[in-house]
């Protein structure tokens, strides 16, 4: 079966099951992350107090730790959020915001790759490049000119074989690899650059599908893909009105989304 037909399956069965994905994330972008996992299927919950965080990932489907607005006190609940995750063998899904760009959110993303086990790295070119030990140099929470010499595939294999997960690269062309095998996505719009969130929205919807603890790779293919199909119709129904109704658009892309849409809209290269 090819990883289009499984991405539409899995978002089939994700409606029918509705995994609880516990968000400890970016506060600029927290409310886009609950509606977008809303529109996927899933339900969201957000708790990043220490005295909770633990509890709620231990009843959650599938963990999302994104380092967006950091700080040290999240930090503590992202580890040990992590930790219980891994106790009870749940999917972590870890965005590396901006790491390469400051001293502490570099030893933040070093403490929890090493300990925390991450199912799937979701990111951008940078923030791969960055993890994967290549040469790096961030800007902010965008991609850096200077790393576009980076190999999209290499640095996502490399990240993949060293942390033993699943690695999403997202840009132009998505790839996404768990050191062997290879997706890339070629769905999206250039204009969902311009709204803030689509990669944090990404990677929570791609704990959605991994909330469903089956193939990383299928899920994260599917996350990343579902995200690409919903800028397209976001961009066909609201793109000529500005960017505040794109991102609208992009929240009623992922709730059309079925099956049939996904296997007729997909544009993916199996290598």
């Amino acid at each position: 079966m090819s990883v289009i037909k499984e991405a539409a399956n899995l978002n089939t069965r994700m409606r029918e099951v509705v995994p609880l994905v516990h968000n400890i994330t970016n506060y600029v972008t927290v409310n886009d992350c609950a509606n977008a996992l809303l529109a996927i299927g899933a339900s969201p919950i957000m708790a990043d107090d220490i005295r909770e965080a633990s509890d709620i990932t231990a009843i959650s489907s599938a963990l999302v730790i994104n380092i967006g607005t950091l700080n040290q006190r999240t930090v503590e609940s992202m580890l040990r959020s992590g930790k219980t995750a891994n106790e009870l063998g749940i999917p972590v899904v870890f965005d590396p915001v901006g790491a390469g760009a400051s001293a502490f959110r570099n030893e933040a993303t070093r403490q929890i790759l090493e300990e925390v086990k991450i199912s799937i790295l979701r990111g951008n070119l940078s923030e791969v490049s960055f993890v994967a030990g290549l040469n790096a140099a961030a800007k902010g929470v965008d991609v850096s000119e200077a790393d576009s010499a980076n190999d999209p595939v290499d640095a996502a294999k490399m990240a993949a074989k060293k942390l033993s997960c699943v690695v999403g690269v997202t840009g132009a062309v998505d790839i996404v690899t768990d050191g062997e095998r290879v997706a890339k996505i070629s769905n999206g719009h250039p204009m969902m650059s311009k709204i803030t969130g689509t990669g944090c929205m990404t990677s929570a919807i791609t704990a959605g599908y991994a909330g469903m603890k089956e193939d990383m790779w299928v899920a994260a293919t599917a996350g990343i893909l579902s995200m690409g199909l919903a800028g397209e119709i976001a961009w066909e129904k609201a793109g000529h009105l500005g960017t505040g109704s794109l991102r609208t658009g992009i929240i009623d892309g992922l709730s059309s989304l079925n099956e049939t849409k996904i296997e007729e809209m997909a544009k993916i290269e199996e290598m």
